[in-house]
């Protein structure tokens, strides 16, 4: 297509519509909402349908079909197979092959590398890659710590090691499923189990080559190898040991009522008394002269505390091994706020974090800032770290707890080993039946009833929860709690509004203005545009929320410009999988930023040159396999 036929291509764009106007103006604003997080992602969700049923004279959204993303294949999907990963998780099988894997890397940094890919990658093809995350960050930073690497070098690669291996097969990530309802919709072509497994090999190896070679000299060591949380988080000056006068005014009162909060921005950590360390569960111990307390807070307010409180300085700020104390039963751990955590938007205090999960907060990281003072009033979000001290029990209740993912292996986790046969055997059913040929079957073996026979992801996977409960791999109530349910929500907010998209004709003006690159770009050119596109919304909104708002677009473009719209949705599909250059942009970005102790700017500086790399792969993988007209 040559420029001269620019104005006769412009002709073909349609007239914006009161339909389409409303529906771009619902997609700014839910991209707002989810960009400023003034609302909960599952929330914002619940107020697109809302927005969009209440509009339907402007929309064409019917109320049944505002609903309808609680009734798609890709919700169902994926809410079984993240079922099917708690079930896998409780086996215990990947934190063995972790094990393994520290016991083969040993002290060498690239063995620790290309291990963490090497179990991280496969493994996020057949379970879904957030958990497998989830699961692996305890590893993984203990891996660190025993080598002594810094965990800032394997913990991004572990995250994006994870997002390759999702795109191996059609379970790997929620995004795939998504995508596979939404181009059944659109075109009446739907993913099969390895309908892009040959691409997804190409990336997976080129990615992994690439952290590997370049991407690892690019991470900084944001912590260091050797743990001292106290020095990591700069807490000198925020953890310190006093005395108990005789003539203080605090001698006689509880913990809870010795320091007002209201006024004092302290908490009492733990009391040391004739020798003996108390910290379990201190809030009723009544404070005697001679006592030291060991109490967060800053100079300033401790200063006061000193003068009003009758308190005494005692020597040097306590050090990491002294707030654990020798016998182990006191420990200082980061634990990582989950998404769907029941603590989201909460404070620690109207959460009452210290006295449901018995530990106290020293400081936590959020949004790459670590803070240090006025802990209680800050709102958690999803990917905050805490660094927290708390008897060993404690931790390992937290270690079980779905809200958080705690950074070191529990020592004592009771993991269902002898159902690893089980969970294994289930897992391979569930994807063997939807990857069986049976037509190819039906002809070999010369029973016709093969041929009738059309099993899909949601048949298998749901039959495969069944299977994991009977068997005793996961227990029945287990099965509400390994559901991330702001995702369950979010896809069920977003799939009406590509809907909307696509009967107002939102999208198909869209495509024919993007379609205008192609009488100066060749489809191949045009189809990269789109993938770098997809890129970037999905560094800024939800994955799964760009598939949506893409992909229909993309099927127009396909169609104005001569293309294979098949080819278009792939590589929409690839690119919001594969969103590197920011933590917002993937659920496994969030989950090892601040574990790692990152900057924003560390994912464009390792993810950025891998983007890039993997759009020229991608989009030749794609012309190569697919074709692209």
């Amino acid at each position: 297509m040559s420029l001269a036929a620019l104005p006769a291509q412009a002709e073909t764009i349609p007239p914006v519509t009161t339909g389409m106007l409303v529906v771009f103006g619902i997609v700014l604003l839910v991209l707002f909402l989810f960009v400023t997080e003034l609302l909960p992602i599952d929330v914002t969700a619940i107020f697109t349908i809302v927005l969009l049923t209440l509009l339907s004279p402007w929309t064409n959204v019917s109320v049944t079909e505002g609903i309808s993303g609680f009734s798609s294949t890709a919700t169902v999907a994926v809410l079984a197979m993240l079922i099917l990963s708690t079930g896998i998780s409780q086996t215990g099988i990947v934190q063995i092959l972790g094990r393994k894997m520290a016991t083969f890397a040993g002290n060498s940094q690239r063995k620790q590398l290309g291990a963490t890919i090497a179990v991280a990658g496969p493994v996020s093809g057949f379970i879904n890659n957030t958990p497998v995350v989830a699961i692996l960050v305890p590893v993984i930073s203990d891996l660190a710590h025993k080598g002594n690497t810094s965990p800032s070098k394997l913990l991004i690669p572990l995250s994006f090691a994870s997002m390759f291996g999702g795109m191996l097969t059609l379970i790997g990530t929620s995004t795939n499923l998504l995508a596979s309802s939404v181009s059944e919709r659109l075109i009446g072509r739907s993913f099969s189990m390895f309908t892009f497994t040959g691409l997804g090999v190409v990336v997976l190896v080129t990615g992994s080559i690439y952290l590997m070679t370049i991407g690892h000299r690019l991470l900084p060591e944001r912590v260091p190898a050797r743990e001292d949380y106290i020095e990591e988080y700069e807490l000198q000056n925020y953890v310190t040991e006093v005395v108990v006068r005789d003539d203080a005014s605090i001698v006689g009162k509880t913990v809870a009522d010795a320091i007002d909060e209201s006024q004092f921005d302290a908490d009492i950590m733990q009391i040391l008394r004739d020798g003996e360390t108390y910290f379990e569960g201190i809030g009723g111990k009544r404070i005697r002269a001679g006592d030291i307390l060991t109490i967060r807070t800053d100079r300033e307010t401790l200063g006061s505390l000193r003068e009003l409180e009758g308190l005494n300085l005692v020597g040097t700020p306590p050090t990491d091994s002294e707030l654990e104390t020798d016998d182990e039963t006191q420990a200082l751990v980061e634990i990582v706020i989950q998404s769907g955590s029941s603590l989201l938007g909460e404070t620690l205090t109207t959460s009452s974090f210290r006295e449901r999960y018995d530990a106290s907060v020293l400081a936590f990281r959020s949004g790459g800032e670590t803070i240090r003072s006025r802990l209680d009033n800050v709102k958690l979000r999803v990917g905050d770290t805490l660094l927290v001290q708390a008897p060993s029990d404690s931790i390992d209740r937290l270690s079980s707890n779905p809200d958080f993912i705690v950074a070191h292996e529990s020592e004592t986790a009771d993991y269902r080993t002898e159902k690893i046969p089980w969970a294994v055997g289930i897992i391979i059913a569930v994807v063997g039946l939807v990857g069986m040929p049976w037509g190819p079957l039906a002809s070999a073996t010369g029973i016709d009833a093969f041929a009738a026979v059309d099993v899909s992801i949601v048949q298998t996977a749901l039959a495969g929860v069944v299977a994991m409960v009977v068997t005793g791999v996961i227990k029945p109530g287990e099965i509400y709690d390994g559901v991330d349910w702001s995702v369950i929500l979010l896809l069920a907010g977003v799939i009406p509004l590509g809907i909307a998209l696509e009967q107002t004709g939102a999208a198909t003006y869209i495509g024919s203005i993007i379609a205008l690159t192609g009488t100066f770009l060749p489809v191949i050119g045009v189809l990269w545009v789109f993938y770098i596109a997809t890129g970037l919304i999905t560094s800024v909104i939800s994955n799964n929320a760009s598939v949506v708002l893409m992909i229909p677009v993309a099927v127009k473009t396909a169609q104005e410009v001569g293309g294979n719209p098949f080819a278009f949705i792939l590589a929409v599909t690839f690119a919001a999988s594969t969103a590197f250059i920011t933590p917002v942009g993937y659920q496994t970005n969030l989950f090892v930023y601040g574990p790692g102790g990152y900057k924003f700017s560390d994912y464009a500086r390792v993810g950025a040159p891998l983007q890039l790399l993997l759009s020229v792969v991608t989009i030749l993988g794609i012309a190569f396999f697919w074709g692209l007209t």
